[in-house]
C-alpha cells in the first residue's frame, strides 16, 4: 500500500498516488472535511477562483483544498489526459499544495454520457475545517479518490482489467477490482468503512446485476449508492468509483 503522508498546512493526511492526484485524504485530529457541490458547475479556471474566495470566506487557507470532482466533455486519450493534468497541477503548485514533490489532493474526473459540459468543469470540492476547541473525539473524515479498472502500475491499455469486455462477467470483474481498490485505499488512510456517507459509481453500463453480489456484500447500499451515467476520464475504461465519509455537505452558487 502507498505511504500515508501528513500535510500539516492543510489539516489532512494523504495517501500517495500518481502525478495528477493522491489516492485519498483523511482529516488530521482537530479537523473535519466539508464537501461543497456547485449548483452550476464552473469551468476549471473560474472554479479555482470561486473556491479560493470560498476558502477565504470560511477562514481557511488555500492549502485546505483536499479533494475535487471534475466533469469533462468526453473521455481523454491518455496523452490528452496528461496534457490536462499539467495545467491542473500547475495551479496546485501556485496554491502551495505540492508537498515534497507529491500531489496531496484527491480527485475524480468523469465524462457525463448525457448533457456533458462544453469544457472541463468543477462539479464539487472538499476542504478541511477546524473543529471547535474541546470537540469530542470522533472517527476521522476521509475522501477516497476516483479509480477505474486500470491498475496504474501496469502498462496502459493492456493492464486494464477485462479490457474490452463489457459483458456481465467482464463488468463484474471490473467492478470487483474497483471495489477492492476503494476498500484498500480507505484502509490505507485509516478510514472507518462503516461510516461512509457517499458511494458513487460512474459507468454507462447497467449495474443492477452487481448490486447484491458486489455492493450489498460490501456494505455499500446503506450509505445510499449514487449511480452517475458517466464515462471514466480515459478512453477504454468502463467503470469508476469514489467513496467518502464527511461530516458536512453543502451547495455553492457561483
Amino acid at each position: 500500500m502507498n505511504a500515508l503522508n501528513r500535510f500539516e498546512s492543510g489539516g489532512f493526511a494523504f495517501l500517495e498516488g500518481g502525478y495528477p492526484y493522491s489516492a485519498g485524504v483523511i482529516a488530521l485530529p482537530g479537523f473535519a472535511i466539508r464537501r461543497m457541490r456547485f449548483v452550476h458547475p464552473l469551468p476549471v479556471a473560474q472554479g479555482f477562483e470561486r473556491i479560493a474566495t470560498h476558502l477565504a470566506e470560511a477562514g481557511r487557507p488555500l492549502t485546505a483544498f483536499a479533494a475535487c470532482e471534475l466533469r469533462s466533455p468526453a473521455p481523454f486519450t491518455l496523452d490528452n489526459f496528461r496534457d490536462f493534468n499539467r495545467g491542473y497541477r500547475e495551479m496546485l503548485e501556485r496554491w502551495g499544495l505540492i508537498h515534497q514533490g507529491l500531489n496531496p489532493v484527491a480527485r475524480s474526473n468523469l465524462a457525463p454520457a448525457l448533457d456533458p459540459p462544453g469544457e472541463p468543469v468543477f462539479h464539487a470540492f472538499s476542504y478541511t475545517v477546524a473543529l471547535p476547541a474541546g470537540s469530542p473525539s470522533r472517527p476521522a473524515d476521509y475522501v477516497v479518490a476516483g479509480s477505474g479498472e486500470w491498475p496504474e502500475h501496469l502498462a496502459f491499455p493492456d493492464g486494464i482489467v477485462a479490457r474490452g469486455d463489457t459483458s456481465p462477467d467482464g463488468l463484474a470483474k471490473k467492478a470487483a477490482y474497483v471495489l477492492d481498490t476503494m476498500r484498500a485505499r480507505a484502509d490505507g488512510l485509516g478510514g472507518d468503512w462503516s461510516r461512509l456517507s457517499g458511494v458513487s459509481v460512474y459507468t454507462v453500463h447497467d449495474i443492477h446485476p452487481m448490486l447484491a453480489p458486489l455492493f450489498a456484500a460490501r456494505g455499500l447500499l446503506g450509505p445510499g449508492l449514487t449511480w452517475h451515467p458517466c464515462h471514466p476520464p480515459i478512453r477504454e475504461l468502463e467503470f469508476e468509483m469514489d467513496v467518502r465519509s464527511v461530516s458536512e455537505e453543502g451547495l455553492l452558487d457561483a
